[in-house]
């Protein structure tokens, strides 16, 4: 699928309509007189508005449509908060939806959180501060409260209706399957991770409640929760799925003590907690987020975020294997490194003098600091590239030809054999599959870092065990 590139011109007046009817919106709808716009640092469109009312300093949040991914529509996250808001869950007050830009606006809540990105937590490990760890405790009891509401309740969104096991289980990553069809976003990798779990669902689950499809994500101040965010792909399906995204996102999300959070939610709710289901809604959210990713790399959307979709992809693949091959009993290799680099003096040069401009490129309201960081990520993992892409790629095909009987000509038809392998494949091999891309993603990832010293560098952070976990 191609996109319109927009010129420098159309983004700049695009822009400042967007903001002049944001001002006009909110000056209109929720009173007082706007004093700022700030956008932030996020994967789709959002902004701070600041105004004044009555004498105070209050401010809104604007969150826009995410152009990268089209899952659900915008609306369907604001009705579903307002169904939250109803029953007493501690999201942001709903104040209205505004034409252009596409977006719903909020009540601006007070609090920390974790940025949620690789290229970030890299910089600035995750951390669990001892009021944080309260406010997670008291986030699984607002876990508790959504999953019990009626499902009926979102029967106007687009949640969803399944019925049976296996649409329970996968409705939605069936619908992100599709989605990425669709923007070329399914590669062999995806497509072994949508027959593993179609082949796998668990068949005694089906009972459909309402999940947030992305737990884990509140604002906190102190020991309390002060908002419940993020419930842009919320749906009905399995509530397993949603403890399973707790184990997903941690460690290089910092999400506590995992045992101690399932514990809580089990105490309060009152259900006792299957083990292997949501290590199966383990693999199945990294392996949603994972195709999220691929569709993140698309150079021609607007604000896509190519490294991080990399960053993202390489890690998150990996991880979800790593699930596949608990389950499975599979051993894996962690002991691959970098060899020495292939020597390539003038991409070296070229790609330097490329990061030299960029770091001196002036930054503005439409180009902000971040943005220019994550350009200049993008040349130095193609100096990487250029140091240890003949590696990755020799690899890879001697691989394939072992594990298929053809070897790929090159790397732009090996996606294409792995593909028709892993359609006429069974379960007899799993194993093969699961060590092969899981040796690939590694190699990938070790490139993407551009080294071999890897001990605490968030990329490189293990799923931890489920199976014989203590609850």
């Amino acid at each position: 699928m191609t996109h319109a590139v927009l010129s420098i011109n159309d983004v700049k007046s695009t822009e400042e309509r967007e903001l002049t009817n944001i001002r006009n919106w909110v000056q209109e709808r929720v009173g007082g007189e706007v004093v700022s716009i700030e956008r932030l640092m996020r994967w789709r469109p959002v902004w701070r508005v600041d105004y004044k009312k009555d004498g105070l300093d209050k401010a809104v949040l604007v969150k826009g449509d995410r152009p990268c991914t089209q899952l659900y529509s915008l609306k369907h996250e604001m009705l579903v908060m307002e169904v939250l808001e109803k029953h007493g869950v501690g999201v942001p007050h709903i104040h209205g939806w505004i034409e252009e830009p596409k977006a719903f606006v909020m009540d601006w809540a007070e609090g920390d959180r974790d940025p949620g990105l690789v290229h970030t937590a890299m910089e600035n490990a995750s951390t669990m501060s001892p009021e944080r760890w309260q406010a997670s405790l008291k986030y699984m009891e607002q876990l508790v409260r959504m999953h019990q509401i009626p499902v009926a309740e979102f029967s106007h969104t687009e949640g969803g209706n399944p019925v049976g096991a296996s649409q329970i289980a996968l409705s939605q990553f069936d619908r992100q399957y599709k989605l990425g069809q669709e923007e070329g976003a399914i590669d062999a990798t995806m497509e072994y991770f949508a027959s593993w779990l179609r082949r796998n669902v668990p068949a005694h689950r089906t009972q459909a409640s309402f999940i947030t499809g992305d737990c884990g994500q509140f604002l906190s101040k102190g020991e309390d929760v002060t908002a419940v965010l993020d419930l842009e792909i919320a749906h009905i399906g399995d509530m397993f799925m949603d403890l399973a995204c707790f184990r997903g996102r941690h460690p290089y999300e910092n999400m506590g003590d995992i045992p101690a959070l399932y514990r809580h939610y089990a105490k309060v709710s009152g259900i006792e907690l299957d083990l292997p289901v949501i290590a199966y809604h383990t693999v199945c959210f990294l392996a949603f987020a994972a195709i999220s990713a691929n569709m993140f790399m698309d150079p021609n959307k607007p604000e896509s975020n190519w490294i991080e979709g990399m960053l993202e992809m390489v890690s998150i693949s990996r991880r979800a294997l790593e699930g596949i091959a608990e389950l499975e009993g599979i051993e894996l290799n962690y002991n691959i490194r970098l060899p020495d680099p292939h020597v390539s003096p003038l991409e070296d040069m070229a790609i330097g003098k490329l990061l030299n401009e960029i770091d001196i490129l002036p930054v503005s309201k439409s180009f902000a600091e971040w943005q220019r960081e994550l350009m200049g990520a993008i040349p130095k993992f193609l100096r990487n590239y250029a140091h240890y892409g003949r590696w990755y790629e020799d690899e890879t095909l001697k691989e394939i030809a072992e594990l298929t009987g053809t070897r790929p000509a090159n790397m732009a038809v090996a996606d294409d054999v792995l593909k028709s392998f892993i359609n006429s494949a069974d379960a007899g091999k799993d194993a093969d599959l699961v060590k092969f891309t899981h040796r690939r993603m590694l190699r990938l990832s070790l490139i993407v870092a551009g080294t071999n010293d890897i001990d605490g560098n968030p990329l490189f952070f293990r799923l931890e065990p489920i199976l014989t976990m203590p609850l």
